[in-house]
């Protein structure tokens, strides 16, 4: 579960980082300071509280099929009791990378990376569906993946 930290406050300057790293992300602090208008130290310093915070994160963002992970699906689940206790289970599974409460038709979407489709069926039956409180699921099999971009900005 991602720990509740105070969020800062964010300026136009701290703004305006968090977009130079979304389109690059090994952009040096030296070009961002440039463009902001602050020293490479000073960037160092807001990256740095901008991380500790939760505010955002630097990582990289890989293709799951060139990385061996061929079949991935979206599940949507239904939960009888606390969806926060299954939300947990949930997001401690390695082969679950992104795990939402929601409202509507699912009281959760969980997406999942899986080497094959025999692996993917062992996570649904084995793991997923045998979780206290689920009720049912429904799965969504990814045929190909056409967008995924990471630079919408900060608004």
């Amino acid at each position: 579960m991602a720990s509740r930290r105070a969020t800062p406050v964010l300026d136009d300057t701290s703004k305006a980082i968090i977009e130079l790293l979304q389109e690059d992300g090994r952009r040096p602090y030296s070009e961002i300071g440039k463009a902001v208008g602050l020293s490479e130290a000073a960037v160092r310093q807001r990256v740095q509280r901008l991380t500790e915070s939760g505010v955002m994160q630097i990582v990289a963002v890989t293709d799951p099929v060139q990385m061996g992970f061929a079949r991935q699906a979206m599940v949507g689940i239904r939960v009888s009791g606390d969806t926060r206790t299954v939300a947990e289970a949930l997001s401690a599974m390695p082969f679950v990378i992104y795990v939402v409460l929601t409202a509507g038709s699912f009281d959760l979407i969980a997406e999942v990376v899986c080497e094959d489709d025999e692996e993917l069926i062992e996570l649904l039956n084995s793991r997923i569906r045998t979780l206290p409180g689920i009720t049912s699921t429904e799965t969504l099999v990814y045929l190909k993946l056409h967008k995924q971009l990471y630079n919408w900005g900060t608004r």
